[in-house]
């Protein structure tokens, strides 16, 4: 059983309730939970390439993270990113790369 999410009610409760509640209950509880459908690591990775597509790269660490605590290796990110270069930008599999090396404990 993963741990229950609460990063939306610690981070926007008072001031976007709802917007908390769906974070934590729906996308991290109902949605993330639905491990007969598809796993957490398989879930992961789709997540990290959704948020490099978008540029999304404050939410990137937690994410790739959490990739590597769902068993996504460094091998598996390192195909990912490259992956993603010629299809999204080079600029954003550069930023991802960067944030992929503190994660996976690259970063020398």
């Amino acid at each position: 059983m993963a741990k229950k999410q609460t990063a939306g009610r610690d981070q926007l409760g008072d001031f976007a309730p709802k917007f908390a509640e769906l974070n934590d209950d729906v996308l991290f509880g109902q949605v993330w939970s639905r491990e007969k459908e598809l796993k957490p690591r398989d879930r992961s990775m789709i997540t990290v390439t959704a948020l490099i597509t978008k540029g999304a790269f404050a939410q990137l660490p937690y994410h790739m993270q959490a990739a590597k605590d769902n068993g996504v290796t460094k091998e598996e990110i390192v195909e990912v990113i490259t992956q993603l270069a010629f299809y999204v930008g080079w600029p954003n599999a550069w930023s991802a790369f960067n944030i992929a090396k503190k994660v996976w404990g690259a970063d020398k």
